[in-house]
């Protein structure tokens, strides 16, 4: 085997010919350096072109082939934002279509006349106020197309039966009464007052007619309800006033409630226009409590203005009522027991005018 440092280079080349491929390989050298030198002249001639023909304005379509700037050129003579690349803003947002509009819905206020929640309150002074019926207390369940006003005396039937019974409320205003003629007429009961307070000086004082009037009626065999005109101030007033009404009904069959009557005085004042609306409810209640005490029937007279705007009925509702409106058909819509409908009712039997009454409940049997 032979070994590398035994290698020896045994060329056949003669030096006359390596200097000849040496002196034809400078020339390419030169040839090709002297091609890129040409090369690189033109490229500048031609950018010398381009920018005096911008200059001038040769930038129409029959000029010379447009010779597109260097890349760097470019990146140096301006800097580019990626916002530059919205182009989005070029074009004008579209208009929406329009829509057809809707009118608004107006709500529509209640009216307080017709919407079943309000009742209307007529006070003394022609003022009138629509109030907002409780939904506490409770309501009245008459069907007032069965009323049938007969001679002045309404009735109310029921599967063609008279379920009503008639009334007068008599005093001393009433003069003599005959209360045989006064059965005969269709009456059926009475409601007689026994006394009143003073509403100025605040005096008990016993109706002139009334020992008269009780024992005259009962004899007629009518049935017998009492009041009493209040103007007490206080509940120790309130109790003396029963107290009263008790003693002198004691003797006497009464089948018919003993009635509280507290009302407002027109054209004058009193001595109860100082009292607050729970004020005029305690009095109230003394009385009656009282009164029922003793074993009687109670019973709160009152118009609509009192039972609804002077006391709270909502802490009397263990008592009936006895409502006084004037009129075909009563409003008031709560529960009531007996209907005063004609101030100046006209009956055989009294020489001027009465009140009459409507009862829905035979207070007899009761």
């Amino acid at each position: 085997m032979k070994m590398p440092d035994d290698y020896d280079d045994h060329s056949s080349l003669t030096p006359t010919v390596v200097m000849a491929i040496v002196a034809v390989s400078a020339f390419v050298s030169v040839i090709l350096f002297l091609v890129l030198i040409l090369n690189n002249a033109q490229d500048k001639a031609a950018q010398r072109t381009q920018q005096n023909n911008s200059q001038q304005g040769a930038g129409d379509a029959g000029s010379a082939s447009a010779v597109y700037p260097e890349t760097d050129e470019l990146l140096s003579e301006s800097v580019l934002h990626p916002d530059d690349f919205d182009f989005w803003d070029m074009y004008p947002e579209p208009t929406p279509e329009p829509q057809p509009t809707e009118e608004p819905e107006t709500e529509e206020e209640d009216d307080p006349s017709t919407d079943g929640k309000h009742t209307l309150v007529q006070y003394a002074d022609g003022e009138e106020e629509w109030v907002l019926i409780s939904p506490y207390l409770p309501k009245h369940e008459y069907d007032f197309t069965k009323l049938v006003c007969q001679s002045e005396l309404m009735k109310y039937y029921e599967n063609g039966k008279q379920t009503s019974f008639v009334g007068a409320d008599i005093s001393k205003l009433q003069d003599y009464v005959d209360f045989g003629k006064l059965k005969k007429a269709g009456i059926d009961f009475v409601m007689l007052r026994v006394g009143a307070r003073g509403y100025g000086t605040g005096q008990l004082i016993l109706d002139e007619r009334f020992s008269e009037n009780i024992k005259r009626a009962t004899d007629a065999g009518l049935e017998v309800g009492v009041y009493f005109f209040s103007q007490a101030i206080s509940e120790a007033e309130a109790v003396e006033e029963a107290n009263m009404v008790i003693q002198n009904i004691s003797e006497y069959k009464i089948t018919y409630p003993v009635a509280f009557d507290m009302e407002l005085i027109e054209n004058d004042s009193a001595r109860t226009d100082v009292l607050t609306r729970a004020e005029k409810t305690t009095v109230t209640k003394a009385f009656l409590d009282t009164v029922a005490a003793a074993g009687y029937k109670t019973m709160i007279y009152g118009n609509k203005e009192w039972l609804i705007k002077e006391i709270d009925m909502s802490k009397l509702t263990a008592y009936d009522v006895w409502l006084s409106q004037a009129g075909d058909i009563p409003d008031y819509p709560y529960r009531f027991a007996m209907w005063q409908y004609n101030f100046e009712g006209s009956v055989d039997g009294i020489a001027g005018y009465v009140g009459l009454n409507i009862c829905f409940i035979n207070y007899a049997e009761k």
